[in-house]
């Protein structure tokens, strides 16, 4: 049956079984946070005394998460977003089941770093394979808010479950709900993945069946040229790139697309948005209530909703991604992250009742804005501009900065909170003004554009994010480029002859 859907039907099951995946990334993400002050939970553990133990049971998955996306770099490319990503959701289920059954703290630390491999190999490809899908340029915005939908959904979900089993006091009421992750398959490869790899029998195909018309159709064709120009023009490109430019983090980078500073910012983008204090919420939401001095049940049904307004957050990203656009959005959103916790801080600093109440009610106000501007963007943006030849880079760079900053927030977080107390709070709000800065002077528009038209915005020196990049500015950019690429091929051909 599947092999008989194409165009518009074929991409609505893409996005929604790339959602499952992804909902199964954020319910793995909140279903310890909600069992980690839960007696059998603890028992099961051994009830550790240590402070380290459990930052280290949640921050594994996310250490094993970053390995991942360095190392599957080196493969990716070779097995296909489809593939990379069938292969965490067959891994993540393994992962699910050593965790379920764990007793004692080195199993559960075997099953999270199983997971985290699965999730690292997930992120890494999702977000690119949605964008190369889309036949349409309108495509990318609301497929990736869905994705960030089903992801941030499956965060309140956990969360909702664990509330539903902590009433009871037995070890099932904590391994039910970590077993409960799935494993789904995706359709089919990506037309530009194949048109990289040489295939191009299969990217015809593929190309064909996305946009449910015949190879022939003008459509298929300018889209193909289109690929196939800018896979010849970044290959051109890659002759002047070593390994060693990198370390200048992008701040220098005389490549003629910008690939070195492209491929950098998809490292520092999700490392903003964890900064910003996203996972922090997701994962210790019941840990920072508790240290207002809630009682236990209040807890549990105030995490729920807390989480629950991540999801709300992202619901109308769906319709007016395309409108405001990401830029507009990533920066609205950390401009107005950044003013309420300031206003957070200072009421959690006060430390009276009516503060505490303050605070709280400020988090369902800070969440959803967060979600909003953050969660799909930092996905959708960094695969958009990752170059077509060193997209599988850019998703590798993108989720070793994601899990990296990941991996830090959790494992330091508790500790921080219980040395420095609630000082702690002003590391985050650092991560808001910075997120500001980045996206201001370095990330130009890329809604209302082609991926291909995306290598167009970075060709200047300057900082991008200040330029007007209009349309007629980038088709005056392609058609220069094209030409300079023809021009490059006579003369490489009449050398050789």
């Amino acid at each position: 049956m599947l092999k008989t859907l194409r165009g518009r039907s074929l991409y609505r099951l893409m996005k929604i079984v790339s959602g499952l995946s992804f909902c199964m990334y954020g319910y793995d993400a909140g279903v310890l946070g909600g069992m980690l002050l839960h007696p059998p939970f603890q028992e099961a553990m051994g009830n550790p005394k240590s402070v380290w133990i459990y930052p280290m049971i949640i921050a594994s998955y996310d250490l094993a998460a970053f390995a991942t996306s360095i190392v599957i770099a080196s493969f990716t490319m070779k097995i296909g977003r489809r593939g990379t990503a069938v292969m965490g959701n067959a891994v993540a289920v393994l992962g699910a089941v050593v965790q379920a059954s764990a007793y004692g703290v080195p199993q559960m630390i075997v099953g999270r770093l199983l997971t985290g491999f699965a999730i690292g190999s997930i992120s890494c490809s999702i977000p690119t394979y949605l964008n190369e899908c889309g036949s349409k340029i309108h495509d990318r915005g609301p497929a990736n808010a869905l994705n960030a939908m089903f992801l941030i959904g499956g965060v309140p979900l956990a969360y909702w479950v664990d509330y539903g089993f902590v009433h009871w006091y037995t070890q099932a009421s904590w391994r039910i709900p970590v077993v409960l992750q799935c494993c789904f398959a995706i359709p089919a490869d990506t037309p530009r993945w194949y048109y990289a790899r040489g295939r191009i029998a299969e990217g015809d195909a593929a190309l064909s069946r996305l946009y449910d018309q015949d190879l022939d159709a003008d459509s298929v064709q300018a889209t193909k040229r289109s690929i196939m120009t800018a896979i010849e023009i970044e290959t051109e490109a890659n002759e002047t790139i070593r390994w060693y430019q990198f370390l200048g983090m992008g701040f220098v980078d005389h490549t003629r697309l910008r690939i070195i500073r492209r491929l950098v910012m998809c490292f520092w983008l999700p490392m903003l948005g964890e900064w910003m204090g996203i996972s922090l919420l997701a994962y210790f939401t019941p840990v920072i209530l508790q240290n207002i001095g809630l009682s236990s049940n209040l807890i549990s049904v105030l995490s729920g909703v807390v989480t629950t307004t991540f999801f709300l957050g992202t619901i109308p990203l769906y319709w007016t991604v395309e409108r405001f656009g990401r830029r507009g959005t990533m920066l609205y959103s950390a401009i107005a992250s950044t003013i309420l916790y300031i206003i957070f801080i200072g009421m959690v600093g006060k430390g009276g009742d009516t503060e505490s109440w303050v605070a709280i009610g400020l988090l369902f106000f800070i969440c959803p804005i967060m979600t909003y501007g953050w969660q799909a963007n930092k996905f959708l943006y960094s695969s958009e501009i990752s170059p077509l030849e060193y997209r599988h880079i850019g998703g590798a760079f993108f989720a070793s900065g994601e899990w990296l900053m990941v991996f830090i927030t959790v494992f330091a977080c508790p500790i921080g909170f219980q040395t420095v107390g609630w000082t702690f709070w002003f590391l985050i709000l650092a991560g808001n003004i910075c997120a500001v800065v980045f996206v201001y002077f370095l990330c130009p528009e890329t809604a209302g554009r082609t991926l291909e038209q995306i290598d167009y915005l970075f060709i200047d020196s300057g900082l991008p994010g200040l330029r007007r990049n209009s349309l007629a500015d980038i088709e005056e950019a392609e058609r220069k480029m094209s030409a300079s690429h023809v021009e490059t091929a006579r003369s490489i051909a009449e050398t050789k002859g």
